[in-house]
């Protein structure tokens, strides 16, 4: 069990780039979660994810010569989840579906996939812990960068778009 969450459901395995492929699948959760409950099941979901996904990542870990595997990737996806949730928030405020706030999407998508594999600040200080929650907490920080840089883009989006 801790196999396939930390390697969500296989698709860890899937070369080149796990960690893209991670990303990836973690996509359409998006979706199911915001139709299903809206921004603060979301949330929810993505929360109680990070525990669940701690634990798997820590007997995977234990099982291995590696101190991050790279077939290990449901750390992107929870990374992937936070970097999509002010995008689920701002669909749910203005009423629209969360699927034509796709540039967001775009946005998140790859400014995640960027500050994971770039790890300025506090994605390299996690990551460089060299233990479980490292593991976890370098997506942690680069979803919430992802986000934030997602927000601003978007926020000057509809500022140049007014004008």
């Amino acid at each position: 069990m801790k196999r396939a969450i930390a390697t969500f459901f296989w698709v860890g395995y899937l070369k080149p780039a796990p960690g893209t492929w991670g990303s990836l699948a973690a996509l359409p959760f998006v979706w199911v979660f915001h139709a299903l409950g809206g921004p603060l099941l979301f949330a929810a979901v993505t929360l109680v994810i990070c525990f669940v996904g701690l634990w798997a990542i820590t007997g995977m870990v234990a099982d291995h010569d590696s101190e991050d595997p790279s077939e290990i990737v449901i750390d992107e996806v929870v990374g992937m989840w936070i970097a999509m949730l002010p995008i689920s928030i701002g669909a749910w405020w203005a009423g629209a579906s969360i699927l034509a706030l796709y540039p967001g999407w775009i946005a998140a998508f790859l400014l995640f996939r960027l500050f994971d594999i770039w790890k300025p600040s506090l994605v390299g200080r996690a990551d460089r812990r060299g233990d479980p929650l490292g593991v976890l907490l370098d997506d942690v920080w680069a979803g919430i960068f992802a986000g934030v840089v997602t927000l601003a883009l978007a926020a000057l989006s509809h500022l140049v778009l007014m004008a």
